[in-house]
């Protein structure tokens, strides 16, 4: 399951980034790294850009930069 299949609200940890390099770096620079909870704050009408929650902060990304990020739905969630 990758960012882009949460819904709204829905909360999940970051098990991977997949992609190129310079993609990987790029997440991994702004602090989506593994283990980390994320969730999903808004998503725009069209479908990109995806607003998410992450440590202390709003990071938006594009959907295809939400694709590349491989996460784990929280339990109970």
């Amino acid at each position: 399951m990758t960012l882009t299949d949460l819904a709204v609200g829905q909360t999940a940890v970051i098990e991977d980034i997949v992609g190129e390099r310079i993609q990987r770096m790029k997440l991994l620079d702004v602090g989506l790294v593994p283990q980390t909870k994320v969730t999903v704050r808004k998503i725009a009408p069209m479908g990109d850009p995806i607003e998410v929650g992450v440590r202390s902060y709003v990071l938006t990304l594009r959907k295809a930069e939400a694709a590349l990020i491989v996460v784990k739905q929280e339990e109970g969630a």
